[in-house]
């Protein structure tokens, strides 16, 4: 109910304490009365703790100093340790043009300016109004204009809940940014790893198809010769067909790459030079001299998990807030016009002022039901924040391990391959000398070729254990929330969309 007078409880105290003779008991009488109301109107939620436990270091980081080199990569350029210059100008343009980042972006914009306008709500609002009331005599018609105008006093802390739900929509806003920029980053690395890797798969098993092919020659030659057996053919025939067909995976593989770098480039088509090239370089051992702690301030899913408990604890301090009276400071004038007689009554100008308070009387325990049911809200919150962190945790120590185990495996195949390629190269002398002949030799190169696929595999997996490694680092370039950077997004998203059309457009008119 809105009334406009004083709240009972002080009304009650003023009137008591007038009762007493003794001015000073008055006063102190309805001071103690009072103070229960001024200390509700300036009460806070607390947040629960966010600290949970972190190790003090990472259990599955490389100790040997001959596997990792003293510095480790910038986290903001984890990719340049590639060294490839054609990966770090597409992880740029992706950066920039990817739609998924514009998307975050522009919801970042909108949280900003929400954030900035959290407080209108207890700010003094001006509204104009207007009606046509109908006298019921039928004797008379009536236009109404009238303005309003209310405050609302942000008392028993609802103004610091509107300050937190504001600031939780903004982080989870700038989260979801940075999300989007690990994923981007992290998937066209991926893809453009894939895609070398398939090029090369691609030239490997052409070779092996090659030798293949040298079998199947040798031995039909042979039973030309009638040297051998007339279906001794059939099995390299077998072997030259299955060589054939592993080809075309590798090339699969390069157009589903070739597409979805397009799309994370905001392009329609790809690019034609994306398959120019040689082989990608190889990754460099990589150091991590990043602090588990260093999770609470990189993670996106961390930060989110943290605004999800700030979001929770602004609904705790609106449904603790509800239990109290709303007071606000309200004045309306009105004027009104006889219509029918086309001049103003003598009524005009009518205005009110004073308090508003609207106080919660009775509603069967739903207030206070709503303030516990958010307090669990706010608990499961905190507990969600703290497995989030120990999840973070334990991903990074599984991806360590990974990008380690990789490294053994990927040393395992070079050495494998040096020696398998020491062995070519001898039957190559040999086939020189005369002493080997081309089956014997086409064989080595076969067995050469198969190991320099391992070693391909190799390479490729342990350089998507370290891109996994930085992504559930939470590794991405620095973040810029200012407007100028959201206006250069989207205005390099733009020229990234509009560049392949102006391409065709030009080679067109070529």
């Amino acid at each position: 109910m809105s009334l406009l007078l004083l709240p009972a409880l002080a009304r009650t105290a003023f009137v008591r304490a007038a009762q007493l003779r003794d001015p000073r008991r008055a006063v102190a009488r309805a001071c103690a009365a009072l103070l229960p109301l001024a200390l509700a109107a300036c009460m806070s939620t607390p947040i629960p703790d966010q600290t949970p436990p972190l190790p003090a270091q990472w259990r599955n980081a490389p100790a040997d100093a001959a596997a990792a080199p003293a510095a480790a990569p910038d986290p903001r350029g984890w990719w340049r340790a590639f060294a490839d210059p054609r990966l770090d100008a597409l992880v740029e343009q992706a950066l920039a043009a990817n739609l998924d980042a514009a998307q975050a972006r522009a919801r970042l914009r909108s949280a900003r300016l929400l954030h900035e306008h959290a407080g209108d709500p207890l700010k003094p609002e001006l509204r104009a109004r207007t009606s046509n009331p109908i006298d019921p005599d039928a004797s008379a018609s009536f236009f109404v204009m009238g303005l309003d105008a209310v405050w609302e006093m942000g008392f028993f802390g609802r103004s610091e809940a509107l300050e937190r739900g504001a600031r939780s929509e903004l982080d989870s806003a700038a989260a979801q940014l940075r999300q989007a920029q690990i994923s981007v980053a992290a998937e066209t690395a991926r893809e453009w790893v894939a895609l070398r890797d398939a090029r090369e798969r691609e030239r490997l098993l052409d070779g092996i198809r090659a030798a293949r092919a040298e079998q199947l020659r040798v031995q039909q030659v042979r039973a030309d010769l009638r040297l051998a057996a007339r279906d001794s053919v059939e099995a390299p025939r077998a072997a030259l067909a299955q060589a054939e067909a592993a080809l075309g995976e590798p090339r699969q593989r390069v157009v589903a790459a070739e597409q979805a770098l397009a799309v994370l480039l905001g392009r329609a088509e790809p690019d034609p030079d994306w398959r120019a090239g040689g082989a990608r370089p190889a990754l460099a051992a990589a150091a991590i001299e990043r602090a588990p702690a260093d999770l609470l301030r990189t993670r996106p899913d961390i930060a989110q998990a943290q605004a999800a408990v700030l979001r929770a604890a602004a609904d705790l301090g609106l449904a603790r807030a509800d239990q109290y009276p709303r007071l606000a400071f309200g004045t309306s004038i009105q004027w009104s016009v006889n219509v029918t007689a086309h001049r103003r009554t003598e009524t005009e100008g009518i205005g009110v002022s004073g308090p508003i308070i609207d106080v919660p009387l009775f509603d069967w325990g739903l207030r206070r039901a709503r303030a516990h049911a958010k307090g669990a809200e706010l608990e499961a919150a905190a507990l969600a924040y703290r497995k989030t962190v120990l999840a973070a945790v334990a991903e990074t120590e599984s991806a360590l391990s990974a990008l380690e185990q990789q490294r053994l495996r990927e040393d395992a195949d070079r050495r494998a391959f040096d020696a398998l390629a020491r062995s070519a190269q001898m039957q190559q002398v040999r086939r020189g000398l005369g002493l080997g002949g081309d089956a014997e030799l086409a064989a080595s190169r076969i067995e050469r070729d198969q190991a320099a696929l391992e070693l391909n595999a190799a390479r490729s997996d342990r350089a998507q254990a370290y891109i996994a490694l930085y992504k559930a680092l939470g590794a991405a370039p620095e973040q810029r929330l200012g407007r100028g950077e959201d206006a250069a997004g989207a205005t390099a998203a733009n020229q990234a969309a509009t560049a392949p059309r102006t391409a065709r457009a030009a080679g067109a008119r070529r």
